[in-house]
């Protein structure tokens, strides 16, 4: 009797145990999280090694789990790690801007977001929440990102179309959103800026 009722303790005492390391699993799971949106920073100098493939895809997958509108996915996700085709995509962005520089700062991989405006009407803001995933997994894989602009245009030009089709990508219906450049930071790791005043009113 007296070694079932110890018995009996042990079991409860691993069941509150084990509850315990689950909690402590999430506490720290959400801690990690909230580090990383809180750290993360646009970097603007790269060095020129790539990035794994595994690391690379991981932050596509992630970028796949963005929400979207009625879950319609209408976002799309063209990872460029072809140097000559980066390149090619730095002119074109260059371009727009009527400038020599890399746009791109030297990142080694574009990530670059379109969205099928036919597929949602909510096409603009799910190419967004997509970037904006790529950006907080990049940084929580140890890589720099910034948001580059001027997808949209680069992709209306012909050379930009002509890089769809290739893909067999329908070019009248995927627009751009924005390019993600990700890669190892050169130098020192941007501070954060200080937050403005009054940017969260409450209601309660």
């Amino acid at each position: 009797m007296l070694v079932t009722i110890v018995m009996l303790m042990a079991s409860c005492v691993s069941i509150v145990n084990n509850e315990n390391s689950g909690e402590n699993k999430n506490e720290t799971t959400m801690n990690t999280t909230m580090n990383d949106l809180l750290t993360r920073r646009s970097v603007r100098s790269y060095t020129d090694e790539v990035p794994p493939i595994e690391v690379i895809e991981e932050i596509c997958k992630a970028g796949t789990y963005a929400p979207t509108g009625m879950n319609k996915q209408a976002p799309i996700i063209i990872a460029v790690t072809n140097r000559e085709v980066r390149d090619k995509m730095s002119k074109l962005n260059a371009d727009v801007l009527g400038m020599d520089n890399d746009p791109f700062y030297g990142a080694p991989v574009v990530l670059v977001v379109l969205a099928d405006t036919t597929a949602a009407f909510t096409w603009k803001e799910d190419g967004s929440l997509v970037m904006g995933n790529l950006l907080n997994a990049a940084h929580a894989k140890g890589l720099g990102s910034c948001w580059i602009h001027r997808a949209k245009e680069v992709f209306e030009t012909e050379e930009g179309k002509a890089i769809l089709r290739d893909l067999g990508i329908d070019d009248t219906k995927y627009v751009g959103i924005g390019n993600c450049i990700l890669g190892y930071t050169a130098g020192d790791y941007p501070e954060a800026r200080p937050r403005k005043e009054n940017y969260v009113y409450w209601i309660k």
